[in-house]
Parts: C-alpha cells; sequence; structure tokens
C-alpha cells in the first residue's frame, strides 16, 4: 500500500467514527507507519497525499492551521524502541511500539501542622522539543491524551476547581475548564475526546493522624477516610459536561475495613470509551457506570480485569494483562484471554504497565536475586522468555528520588 492509499483508508476510518480530523493527522498516520513498517521512498505522492489531509483538517487544541510548531519528539524519535537502560530516574524518552514514557512522578510524605500528612508528587514531563524529561513542579496530578501533544493538569492544594489543558509543545496552559466539584484526579479516554475527573470532598492523598498505622518501631498516619463524591465526564474540546454522585460507604471515625474504596480510588474509561469505572476493595473488585452514573454491567472483554493491573486489555482487545504469576522465587506475570479469564501465556516481569502494540507489554522487571523494589522497565513479548531493557534500575530508596512512577501515553 502506498503513502496515498495510507492516508485515504486513514481519512475513511476517521470520518466513519465521527471523530474531528486534527491538524495534525498525515503526521500521525505517517509516524504510526514508520513504527510498523519498514521505511520506503514515496516521492511525490506523499506531498499530494499530505495537501489533501491538510485541507480538509480540523484544528483541535493547541494546533492552529497556519502553527509551525514542530513535530514532537516522541513522533520524530519514530523508531520501535527508544531505551536508555542506563538512565534512572530516565533523562530521555522511552518508548516502545506505540507507547512512550509520557512522565513519570516521584513522590513523598509531607507532614501538616495538625499532624495529618499528604502524599506529594512531583512530576517530570517529557518535553516535546528536546525529547527530555523536565521538572513539572506546578502539578499535583495530570494525565497525558493520546498523540502527546495536551495533558490535563490538576494545580497544588487538591482537590481543585478548575482543570488546565497544557500544550506539551509550547509548555502553555491554552485553557482551563472550571468545576463546581472539587476534583483530584483526571484521566483521557482512549480518543482523547472525553475527560473523566473523580470529584473528592477532601485530598485524596491526605493521611489521618486519627487512623495510625504502626510498623512495631513507630507510628504514624495512615490512609484516612475516601471523601470521594462522584465523577465528571467532560467534553474536551468545549469543556462542557455534567457531573454524577457516586456515594460511598463510610468507616466510622477511628473504625477500619468498612468503606469500598480506598482513599484514592479515581475514575477511568472502558476500552471503548462509553462507561467509566472504577476499583472496589470488596467484590465485585471493578464497578462500572454510564455517564449519568447509574450501574453497569462490566463490559464482555472486562469481566475478568483487575483495577490493580495496569494494562488491561490489548490495542485489539484480544489479550487481557494479568496479575503476578511467579512462584519459588521467580517473577512472572500472565496474559489472560479477556472472555475467560484463562491463562493463554506467562511472561517474564513482576508488574504488567502498558500494551506496546497487540503482542507486546512494557511491564516492571525486578533485578535477579534482589527485591521487588529493585525494578526497572522492560519490554516482554507474549509468546517469548525474552526482555528488552528499557530504563534503569529502581533504588529501593523510598526517598522519593529512587522511587519513580511512569505514566505512559499513545505516541
Amino acid at each position: 500500500m502506498n503513502v496515498a492509499d495510507l492516508v485515504r483508508d486513514a481519512l475513511r476510518e476517521q470520518a466513519d467514527q465521527g471523530a474531528p480530523m486534527p491538524g495534525d493527522f498525515a503526521d500521525r498516520v505517517l509516524a504510526a507507519r514508520k513504527r510498523r513498517r519498514s521505511r520506503a521512498v514515496v516521492g511525490t505522492s506523499l506531498v499530494a497525499a499530505t495537501a489533501a489531509v491538510v485541507a480538509v483538517a480540523v484544528p483541535v487544541l493547541g494546533h492552529d492551521s497556519g502553527s509551525q510548531e514542530p513535530r514532537p519528539a516522541s513522533e520524530l524519535q519514530g523508531d520501535d524502541v527508544v531505551a536508555h537502560p542506563g538512565q534512572t530516574p530516565p533523562r530521555e524518552l522511552i518508548a516502545a511500539g506505540d507507547t512512550a514514557l509520557a512522565a513519570y512522578s516521584t513522590s513523598k510524605r509531607v507532614e501538616e501542622p495538625d499532624g495529618d500528612a499528604v502524599i506529594t508528587r512531583t512530576y517530570r514531563l517529557l518535553d516535546q522539543r528536546t525529547g527530555t524529561y523536565r521538572a513539572a513542579p506546578r502539578w499535583s496530578w495530570l494525565d497525558i491524551a493520546p498523540g502527546m501533544r495536551t495533558a490535563a493538569v490538576l494545580e497544588r492544594g487538591l482537590p481543585t476547581r478548575r482543570i488546565g489543558l497544557l500544550n506539551l509543545i509550547t509548555g502553555e496552559v491554552e485553557r482551563w475548564i472550571p468545576v463546581d466539584h472539587g476534583v483530584g484526579g483526571v484521566e483521557f479516554s482512549p480518543d482523547g475526546r472525553k475527560l473523566v475527573a473523580t470529584t473528592y470532598a477532601d485530598d485524596p492523598d491526605r493521611l489521618d493522624k486519627d487512623r495510625p498505622i504502626n510498623d512495631g518501631k513507630h507510628e504514624e498516619p495512615g490512609p484516612a477516610d475516601p471523601t470521594r463524591t462522584g465523577f465528571y465526564v467532560l467534553d474536551v474540546a468545549s469543556g462542557k459536561g455534567s457531573w454524577s454522585e457516586v456515594k460511598t460507604v463510610k468507616t466510622k471515625p477511628g473504625g477500619w475495613g468498612m468503606s469500598d474504596i480506598n482513599t484514592r480510588q479515581d475514575f477511568d474509561f472502558s476500552q471503548d470509551g462509553s462507561l467509566v469505572h472504577s476499583g472496589r476493595i470488596r467484590e465485585p473488585s471493578e464497578q462500572y457506570y454510564d455517564f449519568a452514573g447509574r450501574k453497569k454491567s462490566a463490559p464482555a472483554r472486562e469481566r475478568h480485569l483487575s483495577w490493580v493491573v495496569e494494562a488491561r486489555l490489548s490495542p485489539d482487545g484480544k489479550l487481557a494483562a494479568g496479575d503476578f504469576a511467579g512462584s519459588g522465587g521467580t517473577t512472572a506475570t500472565e496474559v489472560l484471554d479477556p472472555l475467560t479469564g484463562k491463562r493463554v501465556a506467562k511472561l517474564p516481569g513482576q508488574q504488567l504497565l502498558a500494551w506496546a502494540d497487540d503482542k507486546r507489554l512494557i511491564a516492571w522487571d525486578i533485578a535477579p536475586g534482589t527485591s521487588e523494589y529493585r525494578s526497572r522497565l522492560v519490554l516482554v513479548t507474549v509468546g517469548s522468555k525474552k526482555t528488552v531493557p528499557l530504563s534503569g534500575y529502581r533504588s529501593s530508596k523510598a526517598d522519593g528520588v529512587g522511587r519513580w512512577t511512569p505514566v505512559f501515553a499513545r505516541r
């Protein structure tokens, strides 16, 4: 298939889905082709095809039709695997297949005057101009849209009353979405056109001195009682949407084990973007809702997923990421048939984080002979025991520097 045919088919598929045409649509089509297929000389057909796309394109956030913004580093570095196994935390872009490390966070406990504490994150975002990760201290929570041009960001002091849409090429917030209910977490839909914003009455990262934990040596504040109130589903382009209340089972003062969710329990979208779901600490382990807040059954291919396994379904929906499956001192994970929940493959690694494509995943893997805290990012493949290192090993030090948490996005 030549480039003109490729772009024509992509245009037809986009039209069938009823989605708006982004201004960088041609770049995205060609970048995906570059990663999946060998390179070829295309000549004048590329110019004609690209011109046709630009002529009908509808600009999206941060893309003026006359803009001279450079192409993002996540596309320019279009190699199938971009690894830096000597870097931890990473300093330069890490990517595999269609997925990239868009950001990562470190965290620390910040004591408050009343004896409570707050788990405070500090993010480093991929600078799309340089391909390096740069500190973003203003944000307490963020998520990255597919294409990695826009981030949804929340300021310090959760819950907040506005959601920012940050242009990852210019580094500027292009628009704020105001909300009436305080927001503590945001997630993009799979197509990037919607946001689900989880609302809380208090900071979901708060630790409560009145619910202490004791490790036998000293006592410190423990997880606070959940204060989640519901969720918004918002249209990214217009900022419009609605809020739905979701009630939470409360504990008695000083009590334990009565709530049905953790202190932070954010909502996310189903794979087709038609429902939202949230994990629970009781059965069922996940609960789905429509956009009006009504409880719904899990989609057929999501019934055997666990909210603690981040990778979830493969892009084509034919495989599901499973939990830890190691034994006898070995580390291993499993891949499931999403319809039956039965294991179809066993993979090396400790924890499956994101799908690189329909057969490969990014995972944490533990250094041989060490503890679970000495881990690095690797690429694993269904049907293979081989691992490809992507980052250096995280330190076992829980000091906010040795331990870092990745945020992935489709590039």
